[in-house]
């Protein structure tokens, strides 16, 4: 067993992150907002890439209640608005001239059928297309910066999810399950990932593509649904912290030890709860045909081109 497995990984083992610039989508809360806390705590410069800006900048004032010399700001982002994808990675580009970490953390959780802004099923369209661009519109900043991090924030819900290249939107909302809709986004999280790594290699950039997943954590991201309301104190015996279930994403952030094309969970049975390990995702998410149809349609969807 290596040492990716064997270790009880916690926040003192981040390493210290001053000089780092770090993208944090959803940071305003749950894992998010930890994630970005104790990366902040290392002396990283921080970016909450955030969609509420009132949530984003209360987040901020309690991040600097805790950590006065935090270097932590707000940067306007929704992953349901191409145009805004744009945006800020345009935005951002003006005010930096290096990525180390982009943290594609934020997403929405088995919600009833809608349309983003550019009218894909919400969950696919946020949870996936959303961060697919945005990866694909800083890739010339973390091309030219060495060692360069994208960890994409994945689910145990994957394992529910398969692609139907035929209907990826669900069109109409016909045949829409919130549930499956939201395991086919989870899907595509992982096979953008490892397709992603697969291009670094391939294309010799000195980067590397991590996934990973909370476990059963509680955060706000599944409040609206039924067995949350109604069962609350039992779900919550089978759930940790969001500071815990941020562990998995912290780690590919940070652990030098860390290597592209590897998966993060939590190490208790089910992977539901527990420090960070390395786990394995299903079969189904090292498809590699489905990786590059994948790549391809998301590219057309979004119109953003990888310029490798």
């Amino acid at each position: 067993m290596s040492s990716l497995q064997k270790k009880r990984w916690t926040t003192s083992d981040v390493p210290d992150l001053e000089g780092k610039v770090v993208i944090v989508t959803g940071a305003n809360s749950g894992i998010g907002f930890e994630a970005t806390k104790e990366m902040a705590r290392k002396r990283a410069k921080v970016v909450l890439a955030c969609r509420d800006a009132s949530k984003a900048e209360k987040a901020l004032a309690s991040i600097q209640k805790d950590i006065p010399d935090a270097l932590v700001e707000f940067m306007k982002l929704d992953l349901a608005s191409l145009a805004s994808v744009r945006d800020f990675a345009q935005a951002f580009q003006k005010k930096y001239d290096r990525l180390d970490v982009l943290l594609n953390n934020a997403g929405i959780m088995m919600v009833p059928y809608g349309k983003t802004e550019d009218g894909f099923e919400r969950q696919f369209g946020t949870n996936h297309l959303g961060h697919f661009a945005l990866t694909g519109l800083l890739l010339d900043h973390i091309k030219k910066t060495p060692g360069c991090r994208v960890v994409n924030v994945s689910s145990n819900g994957h394992r529910m999810g398969k692609m139907n290249f035929q209907d990826m939107m669900y069109e109409g909302g016909k045949g829409y399950s919130s549930t499956l809709a939201y395991g086919r986004a989870k899907l595509a999280n992982l096979l953008f990932t490892y397709e992603l790594q697969r291009l670094f290699d391939a294309h010799n950039i000195e980067a590397i593509a991590v996934a990973a997943h909370p476990g059963g954590s509680d955060t706000n991201l599944g409040n609206h649904l039924f067995v949350v309301k109604w069962f609350a104190p039992i779900v919550r015996l089978f759930v940790q912290s969001a500071a815990m279930g941020a562990l998995p994403s912290l780690r590919g952030c940070a652990d030098p030890n860390v290597q592209g094309g590897q998966y993060f969970g939590p190490r208790n049975l089910f992977q539901m709860t527990g420090y960070p390990i390395l786990v394995q995702s299903n079969k189904a998410s090292h498809n590699q045909d489905d990786a590059r149809r994948l790549w391809e349609m998301s590219e057309e969807w979004t119109g953003v081109r990888y310029a490798w």
